[in-house]
């Protein structure tokens, strides 16, 4: 898959790349329903032979447009959305770097721009994709703006549990700690990635040691809780017991970010300053201030325990 990253105004032409059935979206999630719509694109891309592309952009919109401007947790950042987009056969990758300039676009000028000028043949988007200055072009205007260069496909709503399929209710999936949900809605399990850290080192006192993971701060945190979950450490993957939170039975006062501390269940060797990827199973329990040492001990024994016998019958 062809990565093309593009600033507004861009220089290409038509002539610059193949014809080209193309997916619009944001896609944070990639979840069942993006990957309709995405697999819709590329399987109309084979049978008129030609090349399947994706456009999205990057940052979401409401970073840039947003009354209350702040930072954006997502539930697959960018480098994410780039691996699970190329997992799924996309030809090209069209990555728009979204700016106040983009947003107030015109829609006939980004059909013209983003669509014809980049020798777009067919287009595929869900029923609700919007584009141009607030969002006054839809998928019912755009043959209009077409003019008949390009034919189109509107995805329908795509539903689960007779609930439509989104990223809002990834979202909540997440601020739940519910990664069951969250693989019946995408396909696969949560994962983030971050580097390893040193921390308090209590664990290890305690006789669990852990993982200090600083997860990069452009995911999404999940509920605090204890969760199964398994741990990419240079290739390889290791199970293991992971707390996020804050810690209630050692700090009187709540630090202002929650740790994610993954005791990893069969593994020795020296961490420090390596890259990891966590992959989100399962939430055991909520994080629970405890009276004494003693049955915290004894509650991390109940964790793994539970968290073994999770893996025991999964197959991952």
């Amino acid at each position: 898959m062809k990565v093309i990253a593009i600033e507004h105004p861009h220089h290409f032409n038509a002539g610059d790349f193949p014809p080209l059935c193309i997916a619009l979206g944001f896609f944070d999630g990639v979840h069942k329903g993006h990957q309709k719509v995405i697999q819709t694109a590329v399987d109309k891309a084979k049978l008129e032979g030609i090349s399947s592309g994706v456009m999205t952009f990057d940052p979401h919109p409401s970073a840039v447009l947003g009354k209350d401007v702040r930072h954006i947790r997502y539930i697959t950042p960018i480098q994410d959305k780039i691996s699970l987009i190329r997992d799924l056969g996309v030809d090209y990758l069209f990555i728009i770097h979204f700016t106040k300039d983009f947003a107030s676009l015109h829609p006939e000028k980004f059909v013209d721009d983003y669509l014809i000028n980049l020798n777009v043949r067919h287009v595929v988007a869900g029923f609700d994709y919007t584009y141009g200055r607030y969002g006054e072009g839809n998928m019912k205007t755009l043959p209009f703006y077409s003019r008949g260069r390009f034919t189109h496909t509107t995805v329908e709503k795509q539903m689960l549990d007779a609930e439509k399929v989104s990223s809002t209710r990834i979202r909540n999936t997440l601020d739940e700690g519910n990664f069951v949900e969250f693989h019946h809605l995408t396909g696969r399990f949560y994962s983030t990635q971050g580097i390893v850290v040193h921390g308090e080192k209590r664990g290890r006192k305690l006789g669990f040691p852990t993982a200090n993971v600083e997860v990069r701060d452009n995911y999404l945190f999940p509920a605090t809780g204890v969760y199964a979950v398994r741990i990419k450490i240079d290739g390889s993957w290791h199970e293991g017991v992971c707390n996020v939170g804050y810690k209630p039975t050692f700090h009187e006062k709540r630090p202002e970010h929650p740790t994610v501390e993954v005791h990893i269940l069969s593994f020795d060797g020296d961490l420090y300053g390596k890259e990891v990827k966590v992959e989100w199973h399962k939430r055991i329990r909520s994080e629970q201030k405890f009276a004494g040492l003693g049955d915290l001990i004894k509650q991390i024994e109940a964790d793994k325990a539970e968290t073994q016998a999770y893996f025991n019958k999964t197959t991952v």
